[in-house]
């Protein structure tokens, strides 16, 4: 594995990275990948196959100037922004058969990750399909892109982000966990008492990640941004639901 801390300025540019590190870890041209980034402006992200109006509170979002994306994996939509840092998993299947299963894939996964927070001290949990919590709050959301021979795990680590953004930005959910009961966005998230460098830290522990970041290759970064400009930044792809 390879570890990767890249973060672009433009919203498009991020979501696409990802899927160019899936798509080389597919092909066998990139190796397994853990890569951090942070959203240096905000922006309201759809997963993959949700309808817009039904889920982002669209007017609030063109009057504040805040982009509404859509990204490559399903799950819920989110806000991002500076105190969310993403991790972004590129594992492949011969390595990890776990994975091989949706159900398998997230508990094995955000286990690995809910023990490194244990080892740090933390009570972090799984809870619902695909979330972290603290106290039964929502510190992580999860969400994956399988492929063949690779498999895209995409993950927040919520430490600043204002929960009140969610209330402005998004709809409330209409599928709920049932450990979230009725509860608002507002009362419904909370955050993990650490700064991204320890966050950082603790993820790459659980992941068994080397400790030197790498540079990305060349072609990865060009791709993406040819990607999100043919594709993540394009009005047809953000609007196609």
């Amino acid at each position: 594995m390879r570890l990767l801390d890249i973060s672009f300025s433009e919203p498009a540019e991020n979501l696409a990275f990802d899927e160019v590190l899936l798509n080389g870890a597919e092909s066998g041209r990139s190796d397994e990948t853990l890569r951090f980034w942070e959203s240096p402006e905000l922006f309201v992200v759809l997963g993959l196959g949700q309808a817009r109006r039904e889920e982002v509170l669209l007017d609030a979002c063109a009057k504040d100037g805040v982009p509404v994306m859509r990204r490559c994996t399903a799950g819920g939509c989110v806000v991002q922004g500076p105190g969310c840092l993403n991790f972004t998993l590129v594992l492949k299947y011969d390595n990890h058969p776990e994975l091989r299963s949706i159900c398998g894939s997230y508990t094995h996964i955000l286990g690995l990750l809910a023990a490194a927070f244990d080892r740090a001290g933390l009570a972090v949990v799984h809870e619902g399909a695909n979330d972290l919590a603290i106290d039964v709050r929502k510190v992580s959301g999860n969400a994956q892109r399988r492929l063949k021979r690779a498999i895209l795990h995409q993950g927040t680590l919520l430490y600043g982000l204002d929960p009140g953004l969610m209330a402005k930005y998004l709809r409330e959910p209409g599928k709920r966990p049932a450990y979230r009961a009725e509860r608002s966005h507002t009362d419904f998230v909370g955050h993990l008492p650490m700064d991204a460098a320890q966050l950082r830290r603790v993820a790459s522990k659980a992941f068994a990640a080397p400790s030197e970041v790498e540079p990305p290759e060349t072609w990865e970064v060009d791709a993406a941004r040819d990607l999100a400009r043919e594709k993540y930044a394009t009005a047809a792809w953000r609007n196609r639901r």
